[in-house]
């Protein structure tokens, strides 16, 4: 496939907002994969509308330039550590690793987690400073940081002595000149040549191939992503699946051969050792599989992958309004939905309940179950989402629960409201270090639960200018209760569309979340309650009419805009009694239980046990 061109399979890995994506547009443009008059869209990896909307990558994308007669193969993974799941497969697809940091913030969590991974891997570097023309860059500063971190990760002599070249993806060049401000591309392109190993695999063995990546397209099925280990393979070929332990999932034939040309998939008449390659033709085979020739028995050895630490329910929408907005509303629909899901995610683990209408999605963190359910309710979908819940398993001291390595970069007037709320969700303080321009970094271990329903205190609490990085770190001891949220809220006792002279009213009550004639429900959580407590509420009464008064006076109401939440703050903001309706329109909260007899009956019983 790739002829005779020489070959360099390569992964960039950075932590969130790093310029990795825009990077990969330059080298693009450099390579001359696009012409200059071709228009293509800024970060033009990420395809996902959900990607470009929250400026990360989700899904990691293989792609492929040429330069100076080398074919290079790049593999742009996600930064973000609920899918890290996909940056440790990719990694095994790979010969070398470009690390991108920023100038200025140097060093961050998740480039923790994923360079652990490549050095582990036996992987070699290269460290690319990025945003070097950042006017509060201290490029110095992180290369050391760089260097530390390396030795913490157990890097071995040949990995600590990395190649760096300081770059701005943005303007398109790098050098290994700390104060350049200008030119090309070329000295990044000359170091992946000289320095990442061409794929030393053998071409004679029979056909390896290990699948990393798994996807569906409406023509060829299921289509599998990965790199050749071994051999070489031909359109018809007779393959089969193994699993990790060397059972046989399938047999079939390779029907189609894929390769990666800038953007697009090419078809292919062969492929051998080294190429990255998407194949299809069979019906079963998943990620982690083996897929080879069929005289081969042994299976490559796959990456594992972290357990998932969080769960959600999803359950059929059967709130008073439900089937209005979506037109995907049974559990038969859900069900398939979220298999399909689980098929191609395999940090996503379903489960379906008895009652057969709900299933518990379990995954690697709340943004990763965030970006799943927003893709659903934008395809139709209508779910109630339960408030996330932790996975604990048996340790050898008793119950333990998962921890995360939280650091936390704010302004320093602000740190210490934030250890404050932080050491009240049972986070431990590790670090905490002026970061310069009045800015602190804070290091903290926390449990996961404490940190459900954060995100958006710490944002109020750091005006929307602190900056909060979560990393999966390990088990630990269960941390006793953790107080949850403080106020109660306001609850529609009626069914119909809200009156202003009703919110009127109940805007001393607290803080509303509806707007007059806004549909609402008996159960709906139409607003918080500035006391404890729950408080049941009327948001239908109106104005009584008399000889003496008129409706016009209802003009002169003046109501404070309501609260209004994005998906992630309502799954943060619920309680454990509480659920988030979702639809392809609409955000609401409600009770789980909507009758208000019922519900005082299940309190009660949750008060006996």
């Amino acid at each position: 496939m790739s002829g005779s061109l020489p070959l360099r399979n390569i992964a960039i890995i950075a932590h969130v907002d790093h310029g990795k994506t825009t990077l990969v547009d330059q080298l693009f443009r450099q390579s001359g994969t696009f012409r200059d008059n071709q228009r293509i869209e800024e970060r033009a990896m990420d395809s996902n509308d959900l990607e470009k909307e929250r400026g990360i990558t989700i899904l990691a994308k293989p792609t492929s330039i040429e330069w100076n007669g080398t074919r290079i193969n790049i593999v742009d993974t996600p930064g973000h550590a609920d899918f890290g799941a996909e940056v440790e497969r990719i990694l095994s697809m790979v010969d070398g690793v470009i690390l991108l940091v920023d100038s200025a913030e140097g060093a961050m969590p998740q480039t923790k987690f994923v360079t652990g991974k490549a050095l582990g891997l036996g992987l070699r570097p290269i460290v690319v400073v990025n945003k070097i023309d950042r006017p509060d860059q201290r490029a110095s500063e992180v290369l050391d940081e760089v260097f530390d971190l390396f030795v913490n990760l157990d890097a071995n002599d040949d990995q600590l002595d990395f190649p760096t070249l300081y770059a701005s993806g943005r303007n398109g060049y790098a050098s290994d000149d700390i104060d350049a401000r200008e030119g090309s591309l070329d000295p990044l392109f000359q170091m992946i040549v000289d320095h990442v190993p061409a794929p030393g695999l053998e071409t004679d063995a029979p056909f390896s191939f290990l699948a990393t990546l798994l996807d569906r397209d409406n023509f060829m099925g299921r289509v599998l992503t990965g790199r050749v280990q071994s051999g070489v393979i031909k359109v018809n070929d007779p393959i089969r699946a193994l699993d990790a332990e060397g059972n046989v999932v399938e047999s079939g034939r390779a029907s189609k051969l894929l390769t990666f040309r800038g953007l697009d998939r090419v078809p292919v008449d062969e492929a051998r050792a080294g190429d990255i390659i998407a194949i299809a033709g069979l019906e079963k085979a998943t990620v982690s599989n083996t897929i080879a020739d069929p005289q081969v028995s042994a299976p490559i050895a796959a990456q594992p992958i972290d357990p998932p630490t969080l769960a959600m329910r999803f359950a059929v929408n059967d709130s008073p309004l439900a089937g209005r907005e979506g037109d995907k509303v049974t559990s038969r629909m859900i069900r398939d939905r979220l298999l399909r899901e689980a098929e191609t995610n395999v940090a996503i683990r379903v489960t379906e309940s008895a009652d057969k209408d709900s299933f518990e999605v379990a995954g690697r963190g709340e943004l990763q179950l965030g970006v799943l359910i927003e893709t659903m309710r934008r395809e139709g979908f209508e779910l109630g989402i339960s408030r996330p819940r932790v996975l604990f398993r048996d340790g050898e001291s008793g119950r333990e629960e998962p921890y995360e390595t939280v650091v936390i970069d704010v302004d320093d007037e602000f740190s210490g409201t934030v250890v404050e709320k932080m050491q009240r969700r049972k986070g431990e303080l590790t670090e905490m270090r002026p970061s310069g321009q009045g800015k602190t970094r804070i290091t903290f271990s926390a449990p996961s639960r404490g940190l459900i329903g954060y995100h958006g205190e710490f944002l109020s609490d750091t005006r929307g200018t602190g900056i909060m990085n979560r990393l999966f770190e390990k088990y630990g001891p269960y941390k006793g209760v953790i107080e949850g949220r403080i106020n109660g809220v306001l609850i529609s006792n009626c069914a119909g569309e809200a009156v202003a002279y009703a919110l009127n009213a109940l805007e001393d009550r607290g803080v509303l979340f509806v707007k007059p004639q806004e549909k609402v429900y008996e159960g709906m959580v139409i607003g918080e309650n500035a006391k404890p407590e729950d408080l049941e509420v009327n948001p239908l009464k109106s104005k009584q009419l008399t000889n003496f008064r008129s409706t016009g006076k209802d003009d002169a109401i003046r109501l404070t805009p309501p609260t209004v939440m994005t998906l992630e703050q309502a799954i943060a903001y619920i309680d454990d009694d509480e659920m988030v309706e979702v639809t392809p329109q609409s955000i609401r909260l409600r009770k789980a239980i909507l009758c208000p007899h019922e519900r005082k009956k299940a309190s009660r019983r949750k008060e006996a046990a």
